[in-house]
């Protein structure tokens, strides 16, 4: 049994191996568990795998995983499936912020930020969506943001991203009710952590922890969707409401 209550998956995909938000969850649902870490430099998630193994997993195993690299996503889900059977629970935690000043001269950059927050997420979960309703059973997690409920003038490419991937995920999950296969998205505020460093926290911040915590509770309710903090799901349907001339002005 995991920190929830609910029994412990058989295998558990993580990918995004060094995703601080990522090593949380893999942690409170490792117990019991086989679990494989997918990232870059896989040889160098020593520290990761031995976090994971000291809460309760079986088995943890780096796997070398690029997630710009469209063409080995497929690949990637049939050998992970072929070594370790049927996957229980992925984890979609990879992603980039980007810098929004370059991406607004540098279309490449944006093309990058988009490629991905959206593009590299479609084909992932279009591959372990196929993999998972022919086993009849199993759960993705996936990560949109508070940024893509209403797209602001501060971060529009990263928002713009988290956006269509929001909507992607809810098509998913319709697409698949009935299989057995079922989608979890995650919708967190601002996270204090490695990737926002340095940036002015927003209103009603979380941390990796925090976020962690929710989305396993939330994962092993059957939930289809989960605010963090609980109060953005509220404060969404505000922001929707403000006047535009108000809603450019927005910070970050």
């Amino acid at each position: 049994m995991d920190d929830t209550g609910a029994s412990a998956p058989r295998t558990v995909l993580l990918l995004g191996g060094r995703s601080e938000i990522g090593i949380e969850l893999a942690r409170r649902l490792a117990p019991g568990a086989t679990v494989i870490l997918a990232a870059r430099k896989a040889d160098q998630l020593a520290d990761q795998v031995a976090a994971v193994l000291a809460a309760g997993a079986t088995g943890v195993h780096a796997k070398e995983f690029d997630a710009d690299d469209l063409d080995s996503h497929g690949p990637l889900v049939d050998s992970l499936i072929a070594d370790h059977g049927p996957i229980e629970i992925a984890v979609l935690a990879f992603g980039i912020l980007g810098d929004q000043a370059r991406a607004e001269t540098d279309a490449a950059h944006a093309v990058a930020v988009v490629h991905t927050d959206y593009v590299a997420h479609v084909s992932l979960l279009t591959c372990l969506a196929a993999a998972m309703r022919q086993a009849g059973r199993g759960s993705l997690v996936v990560f949109s943001s508070i940024a893509g409920a209403r797209v602001r003038r501060a971060n529009y490419v990263y928002g713009s991203a988290k956006a269509g991937l929001d909507g992607f995920a809810s098509g998913l999950a319709d697409a698949l009710h009935g299989t057995g296969v079922r989608v979890l998205i995650v919708r967190p505020g601002f996270v204090i952590g490695r990737m926002t460093q340095g940036m002015t926290p927003a209103p009603l911040p979380s941390t990796p922890e925090k976020v962690a915590a929710a989305t396993a509770r939330a994962l092993a309710k059957g939930r289809r969707t989960v605010w963090i903090p609980w109060a953005l799901g509220p404060a969404s349907v505000v922001m929707r409401l403000l006047p535009q001339f108000i809603w450019r002005r927005m910070p970050r």
